[in-house]
């Protein structure tokens, strides 16, 4: 509730001074935070933080309520009912009426309320009677769970009494109804974290494995079973193992919790890098070889997120068993699938406490079970306790046993629930023992913007984005790469690539050759032929290849094609390494994924494609390719009704290596408006495409030389919130240029997606042609910030410049960190540098930007020694003073 406007101190008993309790409650906190340096046990301060919030309650309410307090009860509920308070939770408490209509309390009620925002508890609250409370709760869960953990404070015990006789199993959300709301409401949250723990900035009470995660387990067993804490889930439902873990977590989760608060001063529940750090410093952590000290706290965090998955998920299927099937599954009449193992309940349960330590191979043969037996709802919450117990029989002699690789490859071979299965052998801690350098990687983030997922998390996003490709049911998502793998011979080899393409991260050196190493020999150890065993490698090594060439390079050019087509060597390769790219892509950050990476990508697969057909006798000459797009331009401007000779005259002024950069569309397109153009008009022209080519906007502007064009037009780009992620710059014969920008809006869509704004071309040509109809000297400046976590990752500037002599150019890779405006500010040093820009390539990965520019003298010829390292320092001392 909103606070009420404050009291006159004149009003106030004079046992009551606002300062003195301001600072008292200041005092307390200091303290708190004092013990909390200290080391104290978490659970006693989080505790005492609500004995504090106690004392300052009762006292003001024994003195503003005094007349009414055997009327009226003061009740803590939430976390604060729990006697829980981090140093900014929230205070929730329930003042609770009598039946009766009478309103004489409100004023000191008001008084109450307004005394305690004064000193400077932010107190949410709720005025009931109990029939309130069971209308409330009846119609929201939430309340209901609120109120459910309620703590009386002040006020008459008959009446509090009665609530929680109102609010019972009994009268309203009985224990079945109750549980299975509960589980709805978790499943809706993990949802909203795209059901997983490992996101680079988790919520630490919301995210799956969260502290949520506890208190649902808390929730839920109170409800059934009327236990107050989860020691009284010992035994029972809880081993004592289980219990310190659980505990453990909690422990971990609140530290955190409660230094978020006191380092923000206010409530604060999610790890934003803005504190990650200074976090991890707090606690100890610090710089290893390989190791960031923030990647080391943040791997504790995400393990610990995990082991209370795992413990979420047994109690919950323990507690459903319990409250849901009330006990029968004793009874139940287990249905064999095997010696080891039945069904009991539509959950695998092993047939007896010895399946594993008599069978060990029966470790692997429970995920290849759940596999055969898609009806199943998981595996028995005893079985996964038994199954956790036996882990340390994962060692190398396991390792090493020819049945047990059989049964792996079954598992990565199965016809469905590949990655489910590989999820839970990850959850259970199996995989990490069964490939000890998967184990290594589990939990480890690495601190960028990039990673959006730990490593682990990211590796199975990868292989269930194969798995999804391998699948006719999703052929809708991306066609043309559906058919590619669902062509490969062994798609195995596609998931155990990408099982090991990022397993040796952490460990210093090139983590692709590294990978490549553990990936051969533990191929060849599960008994893979040589063939596969080194395609496997191969992929590890250069699963970054064709992503970089793509993004980096210019694919336009022959040359690169068939040094491109040499290196795959065969059309295999060049498959299994073009699937594994797009879900490596796909599954490293959800925005990363977009349709100009995807057509940057088909573009290189087709025409590395098309030079190995043709084979390296046989190399496309650059005459040949021109040729080829002119007389396709040619065929579509001729249904158009273009006169040859204009054709001819506009062509006459454009170079080849102008036709070597854009496809026949785009040639027909500009070809098209340059027609239209008065030759006589020396204003820009500005044309925004209606039609999506290689997965981005164009936009064309046509101007003469000289205006700084592709600094002011990046400049109105930015501005109108549009990533410009290639731009091509092509000067004329007649003292023009035609440059050709390829954008996307923020969301990573083209401009003229369906459901975008019919207005958007019109505001983007009008905007543009007003910023580049003008005289000034200086570009237009871009003001918009930089989002709060692009300035959490300062990156030094880096320029490498080399000379492309067969285009007769430089080509100028710049990694800088990214920003609003870092192309215009690039174009403008470039300018004064007397540096002419014929194109740019423009990637972003995270917090960095990794673009390359093909650029030449004034003198249209590669840059000097001299000239390039003066370009070179301006760039990185501008670029790093404006970090």
């Amino acid at each position: 509730a909103p606070p009420l406007p404050g009291m006159n101190a004149a009003a106030l008993p004079p046992d009551l001074k606002i300062s003195e309790f301001r600072e008292a409650l200041e005092q307390g906190d200091a303290e708190l935070k004092a013990r909390f340096s200290q080391d104290e046990p978490i659970e006693s301060l989080v505790h005492d933080r609500a004995r504090l919030v106690d004392s300052l309650l009762l006292r003001s309410w024994k003195s503003l309520v005094a007349t009414h307090t055997d009327e009226l009860a003061l009740i803590a509920v939430g976390g604060y009912g729990r006697g829980e308070l981090h140093p900014h939770s929230d205070i929730d408490v329930c003042i609770l009426l009598p039946k009766s209509g009478a309103t004489t309390w409100q004023p000191g009620l008001e008084r109450f309320l307004a005394f305690l925002w004064d000193i400077g508890l932010e107190i949410g609250h709720s005025v009931r009677t109990i029939d309130d409370c069971q209308r409330e709760s009846l119609a929201d869960i939430g309340v209901a769970t609120t109120l459910m953990e309620a703590r009386l404070l002040a006020g008459p015990e008959p009446l509090f009494t009665a609530m929680r006789s109102a609010l019972s199993a009994e009268r309203i959300w009985p224990a079945q109804d109750f549980f299975e709301a509960k589980a709805k409401e978790q499943e809706a949250r993990h949802h909203r974290f795209f059901d997983t723990a490992y996101n680079l900035e988790p919520n630490l009470k919301q995210s799956p494995g969260g502290l949520r995660d506890i208190q649902t387990i808390g929730w839920v067993a109170k409800r059934h079973f009327g236990v107050e804490t989860l020691d009284r889930l010992v035994p029972g439902f809880l081993t004592q193992e289980e219990l310190r873990k659980l505990k453990s977590a909690q422990a971990f989760l609140w530290k955190l919790r409660f230094a978020l608060h006191t380092l923000t001063g206010r409530r604060e529940d999610r790890l934003l890098f803005d504190h990650q750090i200074t976090l991890a410093k707090l606690f100890g952590y610090e710089d290893a070889s390989y190791t960031l000290a923030v990647e080391q706290l943040m791997q504790r965090y995400y393990r610990t997120a995990m082991d209370v998955s795992l413990l979420n998920e047994m109690l919950l299927q323990l507690f459903r068993e319990a409250i849901i099937q009330q006990g029968v599954q004793q009874d139940a009449t287990p249905i064999p699938l095997n010696p080891r193992f039945h069904i009991r309940n539509e959950y695998l349960e092993a047939a007896n406490d010895e399946v594993f330590a008599r069978q060990p191979a029966a470790i692997l043969e429970l995920f290849t079970l759940m596999q055969n037996n898609p009806q199943l709802r998981g595996v028995r919450a005893t079985t996964i306790r038994l199954l956790g117990a036996h882990l340390p029989m994962i060692d190398e002699e396991f390792r090493q046993n020819p049945r047990h690789h059989r049964l792996f490859l079954d598992i990565l071979r199965a016809p469905l629930q590949v990655t489910h299965e590989l999820r839970r052998m990850n959850l259970y801690g199996v995989l990490g023992r069964y490939i000890p350098a998967f184990g290594r990687v589990v939990g480890r983030m690495q601190y960028d913007l990039f990673h959006a997922y730990t490593v682990d998390a990211h590796t199975l996003f990868v292989v269930s984005n194969l798995r999804r490709l391998a699948l006719p049911k999703f052929d809708n998502e991306l066609p043309a790469v559906s058919r590619i793998m669902q062509s490969l011979p062994k798609p195995e080899v596609a998931y155990l690539g990408a099982l090991f393409h990022d397993i040796a991260k952490g460990r210093g050196g090139d983590h692709s050759e590294l990978g490549a190493v553990d990936a051969e020999a533990f191929c060849l150890e599960q008994g893979l032929g040589r063939y596969d065993a080194r395609m496997v490698a191969w992929l590890v090594s250069h699963h970054l290849a064709l992503s970089l060439t793509a993004q980096k390079k210019d694919i336009n050019d022959p040359v690169v094609i068939q040094d491109f087509a040499h290196f795959v060597g065969d059309q295999m390769h060049l498959d299994y390494l073009y699937v594994l790219t797009v879900a490596d892509i796909r599954g490293t950050n959800p925005r990363l994924w977009n349709t100009w990476k995807a057509s940057l990508l088909e573009q290189l697969y087709e025409q590395v494609k098309g030079a190995l057909r043709r084979g390296s006798e046989e190399p496309i000459d650059r005459e040949d390719w021109v040729d080829e797009t002119q007389g396709l331009a040619r065929a579509q401007l001729q249904q158009r009704k273009l006169d040859p000779q204009t054709i001819d005259t506009i062509w006459a002024q454009l170079t080849d290596a102008y036709f070597l950069r854009h496809t026949p569309e785009e040639v027909a397109w500009h070809t098209s408006l340059l027609a239209r153009r008065n030759p006589a008009d020396t204003q820009p022209l500005v044309a925004v495409s209606s039609q999506t080519q290689r997965g981005g906007t164009p936009i064309l502007v046509y101007m003469p030389r000289g205006r700084q064009s592709f600094a002011r037009a990046t400049a109105v780009l930015d501005r109108l919130n549009l990533n410009v992620v290639d731009a091509r710059i092509t000067p004329t014969e007649d003292d023009f240029s035609l440059d050709t920008y390829f954008v996307l809006e923020q969301n990573g869509r083209t401009i003229v997606h369906p459901s975008g704004d019919p207005n958007r071309i019109h505001e983007i040509e009008a905007t543009l042609r007003r910023g580049l109809a003008g005289t000034q000297k200086r570009p237009l400046r871009v003001s918009r910030r930089a989002p709060r976590q692009m300035r959490m990752f300062p990156t030094r500037t880096q320029v490498i410049l080399e000379t492309d002599s067969r285009n007769n150019r430089t080509v100028v890779e710049l990694i800088a960190g990214d920003r609003p405006g870092l192309l215009c500010a690039v174009a403008e040093i470039m300018r004064d540098e007397d540096v002419e820009v014929l194109g740019a390539r423009v990637v972003t990965v995270g917090e960095r930007a990794e673009d390359v520019f093909y650029v030449t003298g004034n003198d249209s010829e590669p840059l000097d020694e001299a000239a390039g390292e003066r370009l070179r320092q301006r760039l990185k001392e501008t670029l790093d003073k404006r970090d």
